[in-house]
């Protein structure tokens, strides 16, 4: 199945493009940035391509002062960016000098702060934008249960067969770690990375415990932090931070860890079918993630932490922004249920609005101020 789905994010990259001199889009491999790069360069006809993973593209780049100049009018698009990190230094010049919008569009693999020339030396003159594998209303015409189980990424979720879905994914790891991981200039074995990466899926979704992890890996909990900040940058993996306020209560401190794309969550664990999904201790967890990311991609503006207390109160979602709050809880049963720990959370949090996301098929209040819905209308009511 190949199929050029038009993706949300197009109408505003094509405004930061004409209201900025340039636009970052930065995300996982193969999410899709270079497709999305192509439909937008038919907006600007004039518009120049360059992919520095070819050495034909990156040997036009031995001068770039020159090649900038040369094509100074156009829209010049830089794709995999974190292959040359040191044109950032160009740009910043390049830039000045032109004194125009739609200059560059630059595409990585890699988040800002890996590729920290940029934040160094464009400071006010790039807007980043991050591109994320499909959202459920990008491909609503995809069963939801298919998309959860294939995950985001084009190849995987557009595929044919199922078989050719696994087998793409299981390709990504093993290259996201042989060859993507060396070429940022980490020198960390495959096995060593791939195995801490297959002992994180079986705790996503759960409060991080460094200490148990690097027991396991025989290392420090300092060199776990240090894997996890190498997959959170490199879009793998979702730290979500509790949220801090005011009160008499013992709260959690330490953050939960999440593999960002469910279908990459299901090939590490050997997850293939819907059947292996229902019987897998990960089922409710993994229904949880999927959700968090198709609402975090809607609301990526918003600041967003989960709650506990020692004593077992949990929120699994909170939104922020200025002085609103939304709480979401997650539950993967058709019948979702409200407990006692839930409603003292959400006395304490006291939010402007509450919300249960399940597999239901309308929406029905189910507790005072609280509403449950299917993910694709609580998407909708923003």
């Amino acid at each position: 199945m190949h199929k050029i789905i038009e993706r949300n994010i197009t109408d505003t990259i094509i405004d930061r493009l004409n209201t900025n001199p340039a636009v970052a889009l930065l995300g996982a491999r193969q999410v899709g940035k270079s497709t999305i790069a192509g439909m937008l360069i038919d907006h600007f006809p004039d518009a120049i391509y360059l992919d520095l993973e070819r050495s034909a593209d990156l040997n036009k780049l031995t001068d770039p002062e020159a090649f900038f100049q040369q094509f100074k009018d156009r829209l010049i698009c830089l794709d995999e960016i974190q292959r040359a990190p040191e044109i950032f230094s160009v740009l910043r010049g390049v830039i000045d000098r032109n004194k125009r919008n739609t200059q560059f569009l630059i595409l990585g693999s890699a988040s800002r702060d890996l590729i920290k020339q940029s934040s160094e030396s464009l400071a006010g003159r790039i807007s980043y934008i991050e591109i994320t594998p499909f959202s459920q209303p990008e491909v609503f015409f995809i069963p939801p249960n298919r998309h959860w189980l294939r995950g985001g990424y084009p190849r995987s979720l557009l595929a044919e067969k199922n078989e050719t879905s696994i087998q793409w994914r299981e390709d990504y790891i093993r290259t996201f770690l042989e060859r993507d991981i060396p070429q940022l200039g980490f020198r960390i074995p495959a096995n060593t990375l791939g195995r801490f990466w297959r002992m994180l899926s079986h705790s996503h979704g759960q409060v991080l415990n460094s200490s148990k992890l690097a027991g396991s890996m025989g290392v420090s909990s300092h060199t776990i932090r240090k894997y996890i900040d190498i997959l959170e940058q490199t879009f793998i993996v979702r730290v979500l931070t509790p949220h801090t306020i005011n009160t008499k209560k013992r709260l959690i401190k330490s953050p939960k860890v999440y593999i960002r794309d469910s279908g990459i969550l299901h090939a590490l664990l050997g997850i293939e079918t819907m059947e292996d999904l229902f019987a897998n201790p990960v089922y409710g967890s993994s229904f949880e993630g999927f959700i968090i990311e198709n609402v975090l991609t809607r609301f990526s503006r918003w600041q967003a932490s989960y709650y506990r207390t020692s004593s077992g109160a949990e929120i699994d979602l909170i939104l922020t922004k200025g002085a609103r709050t939304i709480a979401v809880e997650i539950k993967s049963s058709t019948s979702p249920k409200v407990s006692k720990r839930f409603r003292s959370a959400i006395k304490t949090i006291a939010p402007d609005q509450t919300y249960i996301i399940a597999p239901v098929e309308d929406t029905y209040p189910i507790a005072e101020n609280v509403l449950v819905m299917p993910l694709h209308i609580f998407i909708g009511e923003f």
